[in-house]
């Protein structure tokens, strides 16, 4: 992985003299422009006056995402004095994690001692593990294929040191460890999409994902030889034009308290690379599809936060991976393949693919392991780029219950959710005259569609598909996201299972 960034936290009672000579201070200010009493100490007399002057000059009124930097100030043993603008918002409200990387961004690969406190905000342990996790994923950089290295000074967090000064409260210890966690399994995903195909084929992933294995995961990779022996077949017609086998692995946490009790799950779509088959893509854009396996990709991730942090929950993992190429021996358009469940299904366009990995993986899952519900995740369709653009992942579900947990940990991580329907009248438009469905319905309703077809493969399981075209690569960069893969979806599920499903 990148070098990242090296975080401490410490406390503001005890420590004495913590500004280290040659770094940065960050204070926090609202819109009043005061420091807190501490802070104002840390920083030295006439600092409250030097911000206040350094501010009417530049204008600067202490509005959230906003800073002021004075470089070399006057009685100052720090280098440069960065104040940074919380604005008027409510603590409780806040966003704790965008604050920290905002904060990542502006020390960028220097050494900070940061006084995170400001008159009537002196966060708690929860506050100050969003803040580290925040700065730790926006110093994350993809740039291990790039002979030159980006410039040390720039701001973008890599390769920085924090210490964090923060006021003393109990479990602080613990949720920094957890936010550390759940940085790892975030930029573990983030690794895996931005990674080459040429470097990340279905058997290499699958060696990655078995490095959870130190963690105590428990991980089980089935080859094609066993795949077939299961009735595998709608994967393996994905695969079969490739030179590269497919893989579909399962990731096992035992952390419950009853190593019985069923497990939650999670299942990825990991097409490693998709040139559309037979049906094959146009050329613009194509470099792209080496995400397409994002899905897949969010599970290992969170399989890594869950682990990391000894979560106390049965969850399950699983991943189908394989490459969609266009070789000789490749599915055809008018093909009938018959899935593990026995249902068959004409293929009208073999870019209609990730589907078919899903339903083969959906009913393992759901007819081995019994799971409490089940979550897939899948840069399944441009259809609910069109819809949602790139704000919202689509939620598909079965189950009210379970989406409105979804759609509240979306909220609370910023990694939203919009729920789309499921009705039999789209059963209509995957109706086939000479098999049981088609691979497709068409360009109208295209995400529906295919959340309608994924339906007939979980049975009563309460479930939740999740469309994650428009989120899971080449998202908007955001203050604690400057790379290509986002990671999207290890935070959110993550939240999910710590708020309702841990014992």
């Amino acid at each position: 992985m990148a070098d990242g960034i090296s975080i401490e936290i410490e406390s503001l009672v005890a420590t004495s003299s913590p500004v280290k000579p040659g770094g940065d201070l960050v204070l926090f200010v609202g819109e009043d422009l005061a420091l807190s009493p501490r802070a104002a100490e840390i920083a030295g007399p006439g600092a409250a006056e030097l911000v206040a002057r350094a501010a009417g000059v530049e204008r600067f009124k202490g509005k959230a995402s906003s800073a002021l930097v004075l470089t070399a100030p006057a009685g100052l043993s720090a280098e440069r004095l960065v104040v940074i603008g919380t604005g008027s918002d409510e603590a409780a409200s806040r966003d704790w994690a965008t604050l920290g990387g905002f904060t990542a961004g502006k020390t960028g690969s220097r050494q900070a001692t940061v006084v995170l406190e400001w008159p009537g905000t002196a966060p708690g342990a929860e506050e100050v593990a969003a803040f580290s996790l925040g700065a730790r994923l926006r110093a994350y950089k993809f740039d291990r294929y790039k002979s030159k290295k980006s410039p040390e000074g720039e701001e973008s967090g890599g390769g920085g040191r924090l210490t964090l000064l923060v006021p003393e409260n109990a479990g602080l210890k613990k949720a920094a460890r957890g936010a550390e966690g759940l940085a790892e399994g975030v930029i573990l995903a983030r690794e895996l999409v931005n990674e080459p195909p040429n470097v990340l084929d279905p058997e290499e992933f699958a060696r990655r994902a078995s490095a959870l294995e130190k963690l105590g995961v428990e991980i089980e990779i089935l080859d094609e030889k066993d795949m077939r022996k299961l009735g595998m077949r709608a994967l393996l017609a994905v695969a079969q034009g490739s030179a590269k086998e497919a893989r579909v692995v399962i990731m096992r946490w035992n952390g419950g308290e009853d190593p019985a009790e069923a497990p939650v799950a999670f299942i990825g779509k990991g097409v490693c690379f998709d040139s559309g088959g037979i049906s094959i893509k146009g050329s613009g854009g194509m470099e792209d599809m080496k995400g397409d396996m994002a899905g897949a990709a969010c599970v290992v991730g969170l399989m890594h936060a869950l682990a990391s942090r000894k979560a106390k929950v049965n969850a399950l993992g699983a991943i189908g991976l394989v490459e969609n190429m266009p070789d000789g021996k490749a599915q055809r358009p008018g093909d009938i393949v018959t899935s593990m469940s026995g249902q068959t299904i004409e293929i009208i366009n073999t870019d209609a693919e990730g589907r078919l990995v899903l339903a083969d993986v959906l009913w393992h899952v759901q007819q081995t392991y019994k799971p409490r519900f089940m979550i897939d995740l899948a840069t399944l369709t441009g259809a609910i780029l069109v819809a949602l653009g790139q704000e919202f992942a689509g939620m598909f579900s079965n189950n009210d219950e379970l989406a409105q947990r979804l759609s509240a940990a979306g909220e609370a991580t910023g990694e939203r959710v919009w729920r789309m329907p499921l009705t039999p009248g789209f059963d209509k438009l995957i109706e086939s005259k000479f098999a049981d469905m088609k691979n497709t319905g068409g360009r109208h309703g295209g995400s529906a569609t295919a959340a309608q077809f994924l339906k007939r493969y979980v049975n009563d399981v309460p479930w939740i598909h999740l469309d994650i075209a428009g989120v899971g690569m080449g998202s908007p960069a955001t203050e604690v996201n400057r790379s290509w893969g986002s990671g999207w979806g290890v935070r959110l599920l993550d939240r999910l299972v710590r708020d309702h499903y841990e014992a």
